[in-house]
């Protein structure tokens, strides 16, 4: 196991690692580089005997990323102009979401543990990053976004951030 300094680093780097493959290298490069990444997550940064409950918490997070990104794409958050990639090289939507969320969850679980002890905090992180993050996407996958969607994501993510720092503070009982 790496020392506790130096996870955040790593889970940061194999974070971005593997949103720059899911952006610019398309969904051949994403499908492969992704479980690499997970499996060097699992091996080198989650302790055996908590593995499964990271898988559980991966999933779990997996489930509400597709949903809201699942949401958002139906109502329209989300277009691809005449001059975008073809979609050969360009990853589709649910292959971005099976790759991106259990990379962001990872993230977001370890290399942002002490965050979840600062619920306001946590909140206004998930309320800049998450815009920041789709903004950025769509600017190197030539996506179009609607106006709505930025500040749907800011109050989406700072809430379930919010939400989400509570409920780990009340299961540590601090």
């Amino acid at each position: 196991m790496l020392s506790p300094r130096i996870t955040p680093l790593l889970n940061a780097g194999l974070f971005q690692l593997g949103w720059f493959s899911c952006v610019l290298g398309g969904a051949w490069v994403a499908l492969l580089v992704t479980p690499l990444i997970l499996a060097a997550h699992l091996g080198w940064v989650v302790p055996q005997a908590r593995r499964a409950r990271e898988l559980r918490w991966l999933g779990g997070f997996l489930a509400l990323g597709m949903v809201v990104d699942g949401g958002l794409t139906l109502a329209g958050g989300y277009s691809l102009p005449a001059t975008a990639p073809d979609w050969t090289h360009w990853l589709p939507l649910p292959v971005w979401m099976w790759c991106l969320w259990p990379l962001f969850a990872s993230t977001i679980h370890h290399a942002l543990h002490w965050l979840w002890q600062r619920p306001w905090l946590a909140a206004i992180g998930g309320a800049t990053s998450a815009p920041l993050s789709y903004y950025g996407g769509a600017q190197l996958a030539d996506v179009t976004l609607a106006d709505w969607l930025l500040p749907a994501q800011a109050l989406i993510w700072g809430g379930l951030c919010l939400a989400i720092s509570r409920w780990k503070l009340a299961q540590t009982g601090t």
